[in-house]
């Protein structure tokens, strides 16, 4: 584990590596996970305003939907009982369908019926997992030839339609006002979206970004929202699975909340409100980090304690798992202990024992988003459900996110409404 200092200063000087990123580049443009240097720094100031927490207070109500929505799924295929479900499939589709409204204000209904633009975004993100790992496709002009690489460019052309269409009829119909005004006026009809937010970016000399730059980080949100949440809420669940005490004492800190409450709906201000809940959600994320590693590429030569000299040019991998899994950091690493983020726990700690959003200056911008996206649906969840292990233990399987060898499996167990 590398002392705070030279972390710290490596993230400063440090900017992401191209080469594992580069297959992603026809999908994503130049958006915020693949731009570099003064582009990335300019749209990076630009961005910021979409996450504040007053947008990130209206998506709150569209997390409660679309959850809703797979629960009555999930008690639909356990009416008999219990229902064994990969957890993977089920949850990247919630996300799905909750990015969409959160970004587009676009309901394609993709939990209960087949999406052609969520079929897109799910094989594009498969490919790109397929091309990595097969050392001879790396080679654009060869992958271009294959009925992969074919497959790649028509799932690209349908989700660039896709944005490109939203982006042209909003243009069309966006009033001429700024951001706060907008924000005031829409909040008594509609959610404002990501595209609304990106419209009217923008930045310190009056310039607002191109109809190309809103596609790019529309369709990067949309690729880096939904895998990695997903994959934070399958682990957790799992995890939670296998210690039964600390899924009934989030349960009953959910039901504390709520217990006055009808609907049975999670808002805004209760999500400081989960204290234990959120503990859990942070160990998993040590445990099973989304993002197993990093890579950054030095701007100048780093010097570590030791005397030696990482040279200027040279691509480093940072592992976000091994970091985690660390025993000198964490005793014990591989046993989930929720306690270790009890705040009296955390106090002597270095802030970069903990980095499942990365750390530095390009560290995740959607960290609140996610970590809200969770508390939401973790809390009804367990509110709704009894959530069992199923099977055999899974083989952690690190693609472009942490995913589970055949898929994540538990049983869930629809509890009585009296029980809730």
């Amino acid at each position: 584990m590398a002392p705070d200092g030279l972390s710290l200063m490596s993230a400063a000087i440090a900017p992401k590596d191209m080469v594992f990123y580069r297959f992603l580049k026809p999908w994503l443009g130049d958006g915020l996970l693949l731009s570099g240097g003064d582009k990335w720094s300019r749209h990076r100031r630009m961005l910021t305003p979409a996450f504040h927490f007053n947008i990130l207070k209206s998506y709150v109500r569209i997390f409660n939907d679309s959850v809703n929505i797979m629960h009555a799924k999930w008690k639909r295929l356990a009416s008999e009982g219990s229902a064994h479900l990969d957890m993977f499939e089920h949850i990247s589709l919630m996300t799905l369908d909750s990015l969409q409204k959160c970004v587009f204000s676009f309901d394609s209904n993709c939990q209960e019926k087949p999406s052609e633009y969520i079929a897109a975004i799910l094989e594009l993100s498969a490919l790109v997992t397929k091309r990595h790992q097969q050392i001879i496709l790396h080679m654009d002009f060869l992958y271009h030839l294959t009925s992969d690489g074919r497959r790649f460019r028509r799932a690209c052309r349908l989700v660039h339609d896709f944005t490109d269409s939203v982006i042209q009829e909003r243009r069309r119909t966006l009033p001429d006002q700024g951001l706060d005004d907008l924000l005031k006026a829409k909040a008594k009809v509609k959610t404002l979206d990501f595209i609304d937010v990106l419209l009217l970016a923008k930045d310190e000399d009056g310039k607002e970004l191109s109809d190309e730059d809103i596609r790019a980080e529309a369709d990067t949100f949309m690729f880096a929202g939904h895998d990695t949440t997903a994959s934070g809420l399958a682990w957790v669940l799992y995890n939670l699975a296998r210690h039964p005490e600390h899924q009934e004492r989030c349960r009953q800190e959910v039901r504390e909340l709520l217990r006055d409450r009808e609907p049975k709906e999670i808002e805004w201000d209760d999500l400081t409100q989960l204290p234990f809940l959120t503990m859990c959600i942070k160990e998993s994320l040590r445990l099973h980090p989304p993002v197993t590693m990093v890579s950054r590429c030095c701007t100048q030569d780093i010097v570590l304690p030791d005397g030696r000299v990482i040279p200027k040019g040279v691509i480093c991998l940072i592992s976000i798992f091994g970091t985690h899994h660390n025993p000198s950091v964490w005793p014990d690493p591989e046993v989930y202990d929720p306690f270790r983020f009890d705040p009296e726990n955390t106090k002597e700690r270095s802030p970069l024992a903990f980095i499942p959003f990365s750390a530095g200056p390009r560290n995740c911008i959607g960290q609140t988003f996610a970590m809200t996206e969770m508390k939401v649906v973790l809390a009804l969840t367990l509110l709704r459900f009894r959530i069992l292990p199923a099977g055999e233990e899974p083989r952690r399987k690190p693609e472009l996110i942490l995913r589970a060898e055949g898929g994540l499996w538990l049983r869930v167990e629809p509890l009585s409404a009296g029980h809730q």
